[in-house]
């Protein structure tokens, strides 16, 4: 059973969160059965981006059929039509915009989840198919540790210090310390085995390079070039991110026009210097 904020307690222009889970068996309600759910992504979105590389690397291809969406929301409200019925099917009298990602159910017609944590958990335990075991029970501690480097040290902290950048050294001292740890523990990790928990890839390393492709192809924007020098001091790590773009699974769904229009689109800061430095080829993960 999904649970969802009601719309009428929310402000109109945001989106309630469905937080439904797959269960083991049938009297969980949602339950593991091929082809009953459909998973619907942004290439836009770097949260969907994760999902959809996690979808990938389990190979759930025919299992699970995934739809991605157009890189641009098609409604005037910044959602997409082709989510709307999901939507008002499954929170009464919804009138906010239909957003990505949705995890839906082909049986009732309703959103399962669109809460990402939850779904990425579910894909890795729930639907694992031929795939690795991206959640090996004794890392999954280690994997939730790493998933909150990556986005409060790394990528809130790359955010928070392009906003204060061009404000004087002082005001972005303490975000960009904050990165730089974030980065050194990563290289360290990167420079003892090919993947961030060890020989074989689990959902850290999915947290990981979509972080990565976001602080390369977003975040290095609004970076001043010394920053940007810094943040390509880590060999292994940027070596890392380039080996697996060169991989099909996590080619596959990379739209790096997408994740720069939606970029443009919605930041108002300012360009640095950063912004000429590349650090990773990511043509070689052109879609294929």
């Amino acid at each position: 059973m999904s649970v969802v904020v009601p719309s009428s307690l929310l402000p109109a222009s945001a989106v309630p969160v469905f937080r439904g889970r797959i269960g083991r068996d049938a009297n969980s309600g949602h339950y593991a059965v091929p082809h009953r759910y459909r998973l619907h992504v942004d290439p836009a979105d770097p949260r969907c981006l994760g999902i959809a590389l996690t979808h990938s690397l389990l190979g759930l291809d025919d299992t699970l059929p995934l739809t991605v969406l157009s890189g641009t929301p098609d409604t005037p409200d910044g959602g997409y039509a082709a989510l709307r019925p999901l939507y008002e099917a499954s929170a009464h009298l919804y009138t906010g915009p239909a957003a990505a990602p949705v995890l839906s159910d082909g049986w009732t017609g309703r959103i399962v989840s669109t809460h990402v944590p939850d779904i990425l958990r579910d894909l890795a335990l729930r639907f694992r198919g031929e795939g690795p075991d991206l959640l090996p029970e004794a890392h999954r501690d280690a994997v939730d540790a790493i998933a909150d480097l990556c986005e409060r040290s790394v990528n809130r902290a790359a955010q928070r210090a392009g906003e204060l950048g061009l404000d004087g050294e002082a005001a972005h001292h303490d975000p960009l310390t904050v990165l730089f740890a974030a980065l050194g523990s990563l290289e360290r990790r990167l420079a003892r085995g090919p993947y961030v928990l060890g020989d074989a890839p689990t959902a850290a390393d999915v947290h990981v390079w979509v972080t990565l492709v976001q602080l390369d192809t977003v975040h290095r924007w609004h970076l001043d070039a010394a920053a940007m020098d810094r943040v390509a001091g880590h060999p292994a790590l940027w070596a890392y991110a380039q080996r697996l773009a060169a991989r099909p699974e996590f080619a596959r769904h990379l739209d790096i026009d997408a994740l720069l229009h939606r970029h443009r689109a919605h930041c108002r800061g300012r360009e640095a210097a950063g912004a000429a430095i590349r650090l990773v080829d990511w043509s070689a993960a052109a879609p294929r």
